[in-house]
């Protein structure tokens, strides 16, 4: 997967995924799972392990066998899974390949010497930072050192549940055994058993958004009787709060598939919207819009917690990349509202030429749009995530909640421009 930068959740899905996955059992697919995911995110901490009890590097190209010792320790350190199980089933790996076959007794006595090491090792590593020198050396430039290694931190745990409800939060809250969050929304403490199960769900009353991502979509204003257009609009978490806004939504986006999914999950919701296939960035609507939301196609660094590979799998090139596809679509969007309107554009990237540097060479050279300032008095218990400029940048390491509930939320950049004219 790392090696052909390939998402996670392609490979891993049910459906479409890797053969070699899909093909498994569901408490087989679970296991996967579970050792890519803790892999994924405690990787430099694991390779750090591993090169300590080497007395020489490993030959240079030998991917594989790098994996097979990560993906064992991985299980020792992190999982619960009995440690002769992990080393057992990583030699049976090593003697299968033949690029690793000779290298399996190096395989039994690394592992088998990390189980006897644990608690040790575990202590050695616990200051390794969790994210790649790559970005973290980018995150130290735009937040500073200190926080830069708290972001690195959060990665280390999985990120909560939060929903976007219609009305009630805190009976919503009661009824789920949830808390508040300053977004409005609820997050739920630990439970088992699916989303689906719980109370609401059939009756449309809440869908799954995390707390950052429910921001943008409140940045308007009042929407009573105004069309607004979601651009890259699914899966609709962010449509169906600007139609319970009171706005007449058009709904677009460029995958005829995931458009089909946001229908769904509006019906279960109870919501209508307009829906149209299109790319962005050549629509061209009969009639301007009074707003326009850009969520846009991003890194998605700031999501790690829940997509930790996307660090491995993305680089300095792509954030470039994207940077400059993103400054396309904003410059493109702000043209199809009136003079007046308002565009929000957001997105859950960490990184400041995604965002705050994007936004800075736009309006140095467009002369018909203005930044109009997020206040930090409207968002109490958020005052931190607003900046000098008035943009919304939440951090994984922000809104700090008691035990019993994760801390932290999404990575997210987000400013409000009005078209002058």
């Amino acid at each position: 997967m790392l090696d052909r930068k390939t998402s996670l959740d392609g490979m891993l899905d049910v459906e479409g995924g890797s053969a070699a996955y899909t093909t498994l059992s569901d408490g087989d697919r679970a296991l996967v799972r579970a050792i890519l995911n803790s892999a994924l995110r405690h990787l430099p901490r694991i390779e750090a392990a591993i090169s300590s009890l080497l007395d020489s590097p490993l030959p240079e190209g030998a991917r594989a066998l790098h994996h097979v010792l990560v993906v064992g320790a991985t299980q020792i350190l992190y999982l619960d899974v009995p440690d002769h199980s992990a080393v057992d089933l990583a030699v049976e790996q090593a003697n299968r390949d033949p690029r690793n076959r000779r290298f399996a007794k190096l395989v039994n006595a690394i592992l088998r010497r990390i189980g006897r090491e644990k608690q040790e090792i575990l202590e050695q590593i616990a200051k390794v930072p969790a994210m790649p020198a790559w970005f973290l050396s980018r995150l130290e430039v735009a937040y500073g050192g200190p926080a830069a290694l708290r972001i690195s931190n959060t990665q280390l745990e999985p990120a909560a549940i939060d929903l976007t409800v219609k009305s009630d939060p805190e009976g919503w809250a009661k009824r789920l055994n949830g808390v508040v969050l300053p977004t409005g929304g609820v997050r739920l403490a630990a439970f088992e058993g699916s989303i689906p199960s719980l109370e609401g769900f059939d009756d449309g009353e809440w869908w799954v958004q995390d707390a950052a991502a429910s921001i943008p979509a409140k940045l308007f204003g009042s929407l009573v009787g105004k069309r607004v257009v979601d651009l890259c609009a699914a899966p609709g978490g962010k449509t169906a709060q600007l139609i319970l806004a009171g706005a007449k939504v058009t709904a677009l986006d460029q995958s005829a598939n995931r458009l089909k999914r946001l229908s769904g999950n509006l019906t279960r919701l109870g919501f209508e919207a307009e829906t149209v296939v299109a790319d962005m960035s050549k629509y061209q609507p009969e009639e301007l819009f009074d707003a326009a939301l850009l969520d846009a196609p991003c890194s998605s660094t700031g999501t790690t917690r829940r997509h930790p590979d996307v660090l491995w799998t993305k680089g300095p090139e792509d954030i470039a990349k994207l940077a400059a596809l993103q400054q396309r679509l904003l410059r493109h969007a702000l043209t199809l509202v009136k003079p007046g309107g308002i565009v929000v554009f957001s997105n859950c990237s960490l990184d400041s030429e995604e965002g705050e540097d994007l936004v800075a060479r736009l309006l140095a050279d467009t002369q018909n749009v203005e930044r109009v300032p997020v206040t930090a008095g409207d968002w109490p218990g958020l005052e931190a995530a607003i900046s000098p400029l008035g943009a919304f940048r939440t951090t994984p390491d922000m809104l700090p909640l008691s035990d019993g509930f994760a801390s932290g939320l999404d990575g997210f950049f987000a400013v409000v421009l009005r078209r002058t004219y």
